[in-house]
């Protein structure tokens, strides 16, 4: 059964686990009741305003295993292995067949990249089912003109939704949506509660799978079952070992956090979008809905990629000491090179702080192509243990 026996059998996670699983089991639901889904590529695409729009966000993601027939007829080999995997999906029909429309947001150059590949390929080749693009051109420091520039953008984004779904957008659609999804990343911070405690109830492949389901379901159904879970978590076992912080490449799947688990760490924390970053601030609602929407995806948690070195190791250090980590473990694909650039500044100053530091670079997608890696990772944990 696995993820440490479905979460002891929680019904409520077994449900959130069967998401994870089958990430198209809602979608196809959606579209087979009528219903409108919007594609989501970048990890700044706002949820708020497609619920507002009376549509289903889900999260494009990359296939293990599958054949790159089309990657390799248009992408350079350089691309981020799990990027080739997600543009895959996108030229071969698998999310023509599956979502209605695509939102692109410029959470990194890679993207920004295949934005440019896919609104070609539409062009030249409408044969292909690539699904109808509208493209989130984010300006990323924090200062008021950009603030402005970024309340534009986010509005033509809205008459966007409102062209595809028919219908008005207003105000008070959107902090409705505001409403939901701030109840949404509420109980993910009980789950996030369980997991940074001094006695861990919840493993960090347990939330990855609590949150990541949230990225391909109904948000209030969402929220129900994770309340459940973080009721029922709070008798289960506890997690016992080295506590482990990760930063680097998104994980769309476990396998890494797996690696840890079963070397004998306890991942109590992480920076990446597919984590802790997709809940870490909420819409406000008492200002204008735009800039709301604006202050909620620009203010997060510095992203590795579009953050200074300074700050991403303040931010670092900050969380590390949140969780109180004995140690940080830092991964990065091949050719995502941006990710490892903030890395020997972080090490020194974890280092210096009392925490101990593993990277590793330049690793294949999917994990279990990468030789050694397990055991590597077991002598870092067992070095944290004292040699144990």
């Amino acid at each position: 059964m696995g993820i440490r026996d479905c979460a002891l059998q929680s019904s409520a996670f077994t449900a959130l686990k069967y998401i994870y699983d089958h990430r198209e089991a809602v979608a196809e639901k959606w579209r087979a009741d009528g219903k409108k889904i919007v594609g989501q590529l970048g990890c700044d695409v706002p949820d708020e305003l497609i619920l507002a729009a009376g549509m289903l966000p889900v999260r494009v993601y990359a296939d293990q295993g599958r054949p790159l027939k089309e990657a390799d007829k248009y992408l350079e080999f350089s691309f981020d292995p799990v990027v080739r995997s997600q543009f895959e999906k996108l030229v071969d029909g698998s999310y023509g067949n599956l979502v209605d429309y695509l939102a692109i947001s410029n959470s990194t150059d890679t993207i920004v990249r295949i934005f440019l590949y896919l609104r070609e390929i539409r062009r030249q080749e409408p044969e292909k089912n690539v699904p109808p693009i509208d493209f989130i051109d984010w300006l990323f420091t924090r200062n008021r003109m950009h603030q402005e520039r970024n309340e534009l953008i986010i509005r033509m984004f809205r008459e966007t939704l409102e062209k595809w779904s028919g219908h008005p957008i207003t105000d008070d659609d959107i902090r409705s949506a505001g409403a939901i999804c701030n109840e949404n990343r509420a109980a993910l911070r009980r789950i996030q509660a369980l997991r940074r405690c001094a006695e861990p109830r919840i493993t960090g492949s347990e939330a990855l799978v609590i949150i990541g389901a949230s990225l391909f379901m109904e948000k209030e159904k969402h929220t129900e079952l994770c309340l459940q879970v973080a009721e029922s978590a709070k008798n289960w076992p506890v997690a016992k070992g080295p506590r482990i912080y990760y930063t680097g490449s998104n994980q769309e799947n476990t396998d890494l956090y797996d690696i840890i688990e079963e070397a004998g760490g306890v991942v109590v924390g992480e920076d990446q979008d597919w984590g802790d970053r997709h809940y870490d601030r909420d819409y406000k609602m008492e200002i204008d809905p735009v800039r709301a929407v604006v202050d909620r995806y620009m203010l997060r948690q510095y992203s590795a990629k579009k953050s200074f070195v300074s700050q991403r190791v303040e931010a670092l250090d900050a969380e590390a000491d949140a969780v109180r980590a004995d140690g940080v473990v830092f991964f990065t694909h091949a050719y995502e090179e941006a990710a490892s650039w903030d890395y020997p500044s972080q090490k020194q100053s974890l280092e210096l702080r009392g925490i101990a530091t593993a990277a590793y670079a330049k690793q294949i997608f999917p994990i279990a192509k990468n030789d050694g890696l397990a055991e590597s990772v077991k002598e870092f944990i067992q070095q944290l243990k004292g040699g144990e």
